[in-house]
């Protein structure tokens, strides 16, 4: 369905408050996290998939089983370990003996949200198994192939402390995730709450207030987002300046980026501001949206020099300098 520059403004408006709800009932169990849950949002809506990455303990784990509750979601979750097979994941064909017929024991990936738990734990045989299933939403047991329902979320977790016994993810694997979300630790307000709520032996239970159906119309609307030619052309430079430093005005990074960003940027940006400017009720993309998810999209795309890591810069740096030299329409 098509909307004029005025429906899709209301339909925005009333879709953001529908939304703010959704990010009030999480906040029950959650504290903080704001950021977090956001971006679990917009992937949902964008039916695309997620990294984060943060140390253990703040409730990365909760946070999606959480929000898997409210909006009636399916939830699984899979703790990626060396010895994981991939049947252990997509599931596998069992022969029955009294009928003399196979069939399908369907795995844990056959959910709406999956979390990944650890994904770097596992080896490549297991993270191409769910490859398949992230980029072509479906998997194949034996001579069958079933299709995911939507909406279908992987959300992967990694942790970046812990380096024994991992398996880095390839290049490729990476590009497939629309955001890597660098989560951070709470703020001495939001400390102070966890523990007080954490403490009590207590279930805190959640309402159901949005069904699948409905998270499928809002990424339709979406869809239907005004994105002006203008920031369409700010997302390209900012992309080439990644690959082009020097034609785009900033040789000083000249010898600081190995690889510059894929193709799949420019579409994430483009997706993903849309769903910003969604919930925040705006039916238009305004900068400040491709601005605030620019990091997330980009920042594991990005291959630094080896002088660029020995003199200790990081991608969100080199990301911070793009934008600063960037002109904003």
């Amino acid at each position: 369905m098509a909307y004029n520059d005025d429906e899709i403004n209301m339909k925005a408006k009333e879709e953001a408050v529908f939304f703010e709800k959704v990010k009030n009932e999480v906040g029950k169990v959650i504290v903080g996290q704001d950021y977090m849950i956001d971006r679990i949002i917009i992937g949902l809506l964008t039916r695309e998939h997620l990294l984060l990455e943060g140390v253990p303990g703040l409730a990365k784990t909760l946070c999606i089983k959480t929000i898997s509750d409210v909006m009636h979601l399916k939830f699984s979750r899979i703790q990626f370990t060396p010895d994981l097979l991939p049947a252990d994941l997509i599931g596998t064909v069992i022969y029955n003996q009294k009928s003399g017929e196979f069939s399908a024991r369907k795995g844990p990936i056959f959910g709406n949200i999956v979390l990944a738990d650890e994904i770097n734990r596992s080896p490549a045989k297991v993270q191409s198994a769910l490859l398949q299933a992230m980029q072509e939403r479906q998997v194949t047991l034996g001579d069958e192939t079933y299709q995911l329902k939507p909406p279908f979320l992987v959300l992967a977790t990694q942790n970046p402390i812990e380096l024994e016994g991992t398996y880095s993810l390839p290049e490729a694997q990476l590009d497939r995730f629309m955001f890597k979300i660098n989560i951070t630790y709470p703020s001495v307000a939001e400390e102070k709450e966890i523990m007080r709520r954490m403490s009590r032996d207590r279930d805190i239970k959640v309402d159901r207030i949005i069904a699948p159906e409905e998270i499928q119309k809002a990424g339709a609307v979406i869809n239907e987002i005004n994105i002006n030619e203008s920031i369409e052309d700010y997302i390209i430079k900012i992309v080439f300046a990644t690959r082009n430093p020097v034609d785009c005005g900033i040789p000083e990074l000249k010898d600081m980026i190995e690889y510059g960003v894929s193709p799949r940027a420019s579409i994430f940006l483009n997706k993903a501001a849309r769903a910003h400017a969604f919930l925040h009720g705006r039916g238009y993309v305004i900068p400040d949206d491709v601005k605030a998810i620019a990091h997330d999209v980009l920042r594991h795309r990005l291959i630094l020099t080896y002088e660029a890591e020995s003199d200790g810069l990081t991608a969100d740096s080199v990301l911070n300098k793009i934008l600063s030299k960037i002109d904003v329409p």
